[in-house]
C-alpha cells in the first residue's frame, strides 16, 4: 500500500538510488533467523541508501515494514518491493518529517495498517556542504535541523503511545559528530544533538523497558553523498580516507541496526555502534 502524508516536493535530497552507479549494496548477506518476527518496524529514510538496507534485513528478519521517505516514489516502491520479496508486509508513507503533523499522521497510517508499533528507526537526514560558516544561510541552518533532529523529536513523540516494553528507538547519527566535518558544519551539528538525545532519551524511557540507541556510520555509499552538494572529484574519493581506504556499503550498515532492534542488545541502551571503516572515536 502506498499513502502520501503531506505534500512534498523534489530539492535534490536526498536523491535517487535508482540513478546512482554504482549501485550501493542492500542486499543482506545472510540467511534471516526470526529474530523480529512479529514485529513492525518505522523506518525513515527507506527508499534509499542506509534505510533500505535496514528496511530489507529487517523484513528478512520477519517484520513488517513501514517505509517513510520524502518524495522518491520510484525508489520507495522499490524497497516495498524488496519487503515483500521477504515474505513482509510494506507501507511506503511520503511526506517530509521535519513536520510534526506529517510524524502524527505516518504514525496513525502505521496503526492503522498494522496495529502495532515495536520498531522506531529514526534514519532521514540531509546534509548541504559549505566550505565557509557565512554561507550558510538561515533557511538552510533550519532545514538542516528541521530535518535531521526535529523529525526525531516528533515522530518519536508520536510513537511513544503505541510503544511497550520490549520496544526499541534506534538513531542514526555520523562520524562527523565525533572528529568533526569543516564542511559540514550544520550537519555534524544535528549528529551532535542527534547523539546527545539519544542518551538523553535512553535515560527517560528506560524505566519504561524502552531501549534508545543509535549508529553512528562512517562514510557509506548512498544517494546523499552526490546529491548533497559535494563536488565530483570529492565524490570520487569519497571515503579513501578511512583505515580500510573505502567507503563503506549500505548493507555493512545494517546489520548494527539489526542488533541493536532485536533481543541480541537486551543489555543495551543509551550506545552508538561505529560502522566506519576503522576510524577511531570516542564512544
Amino acid at each position: 500500500m502506498n499513502r502520501t502524508t503531506g505534500m512534498v516536493h523534489e530539492d535534490g535530497l536526498p536523491g535517487h538510488e535508482s540513478e546512482l552507479e554504482p549501485k550501493p549494496n542492500w542486499q543482506p548477506r545472510y540467511p534471516g533467523s526470526g529474530r523480529l518476527k512479529g514485529k513492525v518496524a518505522i523506518v525513515t529514510g527507506a527508499d534509499s541508501g542506509i534505510g533500505r538496507a535496514v528496511a530489507a534485513l529487517f523484513a528478512r528478519e520477519g517484520a513488517d515494514v513501514v517505509i517513510a521517505y520524502l518524495c522518491e516514489h520510484d525508489d520507495a516502491e522499490e524497497t516495498a518491493r524488496i519487503v515483500r520479496e521477504e515474505g513482509s508486509r510494506a507501507l511506503t508513507l511520503a511526506g517530509d518529517l521535519g513536520d510534526e503533523a506529517i510524524c502524527r499522521n505516518l504514525v496513525e497510517a502505521a496503526i492503522a495498517e498494522f496495529g502495532q508499533i515495536d520498531i522506531l528507526v529514526n534514519n532521514a537526514g540531509e546534509q548541504h556542504p559549505d566550505e565557509d560558516i557565512r554561507h550558510i544561510t538561515e533557511k538552510q541552518l533550519r532545514r538542516t535541523f528541521q530535518t535531521n533532529i526535529f523529525s526525531m523529536f516528533f515522530l518519536t513523540q508520536a510513537a511513544l503511545p503505541h510503544l511497550r516494553e520490549g520496544s526499541a528507538i534506534i538513531n542514526c547519527t555520523s562520524v562527523t559528530m565525533y572528529k568533526g566535518s569543516k564542511q559540514l558544519l550544520d550537519y555534524s551539528s544535528t549528529k551532535g544533538a542527534i547523539t546527545a538525545f539519544t542518551r538523553s532519551l535512553s535515560e527517560n524511557l528506560i524505566e519504561k523497558g524502552i531501549r534508545v540507541n543509535a549508529v553512528a556510520p562512517g562514510p557509506i555509499w548512498t544517494p546523499l553523498n552526490p546529491s548533497g552538494g559535494a563536488p565530483p572529484e570529492k565524490v570520487a574519493h569519497f571515503g579513501e580516507d578511512t583505515p580500510m581506504g573505502r567507503p563503506g556499503q549500505p548493507n555493512e550498515v545494517a546489520p548494527c541496526f539489526l542488533f541493536l532492534a532485536c533481543e541480541d542488545s537486551s543489555y543495551m541502551s543509551g550506545q552508538v555502534l561505529h560502522p566506519n571503516g576503522g576510524i577511531i572515536v570516542g564512544s
